[in-house]
């Protein structure tokens, strides 16, 4: 659409300054035409746009020119002020620059998309982290996130799983990730991930550290966690489900006569597998591998027979 085409060019220049028509049609979309066209168009109205020929040139606002942002509508208004968390920029050390930057873009916008963003602050309220997980205590996610953005290293002292546990370590932190209500910190060398609640100690060295020029934390995120669910999963069980019995990672499902599906499960260990069958009762069956059935068995005949104990001695 033209009209949102106008204003995004105008937030583009307003944001990044100098760009060529080359640079504005590769983020647009379009061709270099149509933003010849576009920056006509922004002239005709008035807009202070200017153009520098050579090889340095390109297109800039006049220096002061500032736009309001008349050009949101209403899904925008609404997305912007949902995207907004208050509790991670809280624990960031955030919340009131949250609440002061709300404020300026709600005093921006026209009268009948202010009304979208308060209600969509009133009626949508965003809660992270899972029922059954307490919150983490990240003391010193501020002294990370001051890292992060100071581009400076830092010294911890960290606890990892596996021995030795407390391992001291030099971090040059790349970027802070919130997942599940869980705060990560992407660090090099490597880079690698650290929980920011496993963070013992933690001292800023008077060193800043060059950020990578060809990081991107987004794409490391998401082959990190394909990765880490690649290594999660690295065994297999087949199980029978009973009608109606449903497991989110099961494939292969062929429905026996019985009514029973017989599936493939990816399993992390059989430790965790034999819990969470467990879970299902009744409705499962495990055919593979042999130490899960049996071990599933004996848990079984262990129950039977302290539930049959149990009733011996008069229990309801």
């Amino acid at each position: 659409m033209k009209s949102s085409r106008l204003v995004s060019i105008l937030l583009l220049l307003q944001t990044r300054g100098r760009m060529t028509a080359a640079q504005l049609a590769e983020e647009l979309e379009v061709s270099v035409r149509t933003v010849y066209r576009d920056v006509d168009a922004l002239g005709a109205a008035g807009v202070p746009l200017y153009g520098d020929a050579g090889h340095a040139g390109g297109y800039r606002l006049l220096d002061g020119y500032r736009t309001r942002l008349t050009g949101l509508n209403a899904d925008e208004a609404e997305a912007l002020f949902l995207a907004g968390a208050p509790g991670p920029a809280a624990q960031l050390g955030l919340g009131s620059v949250l609440a002061a930057a709300q404020l300026k873009v709600r005093a921006a916008l026209p009268p009948e998309l202010r009304g979208h963003a308060d209600r969509i602050s009133g009626r949508f309220h965003l809660d992270a982290p899972g029922w059954y997980a307490g919150a983490d205590e990240t003391p010193h996610l501020p002294a990370v996130a001051d890292a992060v953005w100071d581009s400076r290293v830092l010294h911890v002292r960290y606890r990892r799983w596996r021995e030795p546990t407390d391992v001291e370590r030099r971090l040059e932190p790349y970027g802070l990730v919130l997942k599940a209500g869980r705060w990560y910190v992407v660090a090099g060398p490597g880079p690698r991930t650290y929980r920011v609640d496993q963070i013992l100690q933690l001292t800023s060295a008077d060193e800043e550290f060059t950020y990578p020029h060809d990081f991107d934390l987004a794409a490391y995120w998401s082959a990190y966690q394909r990765d880490f669910h690649d290594r999660l999963f690295r065994r297999e069980a087949v199980v029978r489900l009973a009608p109606g019995v449903t497991l989110d990672r099961a494939t292969d499902h062929r429905t026996q006569d019985d009514g029973w599906t017989t599936a493939t499960v990816p399993i992390e260990s059989v430790d965790h597998a034999h819990a969470e069958f467990l879970r299902l009762g009744t409705g499962i069956e495990v055919l593979e591998p042999p130490e899960l059935r049996e071990r599933i068995a004996r848990t079984v005949a262990e129950l039977a027979d302290r539930y049959g104990n149990f009733r011996a001695h008069g229990g309801d």
